[in-house]
């Protein structure tokens, strides 16, 4: 599943729909990134319940994932995965644009 060149795993779209089957009807996953984490930029996930008029949207009818626009810029060409390791289980994303990232794939700088 992909949109604004943003890719999403089918085993990130099965753990999504798992996440939004809890949640009451109608919500979606936002993706965004923030200024913040050690080095500079942080992803952050939230459940939500309203799309933004220039959200873009990914997803199928069990698995929406909403990107604002200033984020999808710096997601441009990423995949986003889930990931279950020794380390533990979370969402990875695979960005190109990202110069380093911390240890634990949380926050990147371009």
């Amino acid at each position: 599943m992909g949109s604004g060149n943003v890719t999403v795993t089918d085993r990130a779209v099965q753990k999504i729909a798992a996440i939004l089957k809890r949640e009451p009807e109608g919500a979606m996953l936002r993706v965004s990134v923030e200024g913040g984490g050690c080095s500079g930029f942080q992803y952050k996930f939230d459940v939500e319940r309203e799309k933004g008029s220039d959200d873009v949207v990914l997803g199928r009818s069990d698995a929406t994932i909403l990107i604002d626009p200033v984020s999808v810029g710096f997601l441009s060409g990423s995949e986003i995965d889930f990931v279950d390791d020794l380390i533990g289980a979370s969402f990875k994303i695979n960005n190109p644009n990202a110069k380093s990232s911390c240890g634990c794939g949380t926050s990147f700088s371009l």
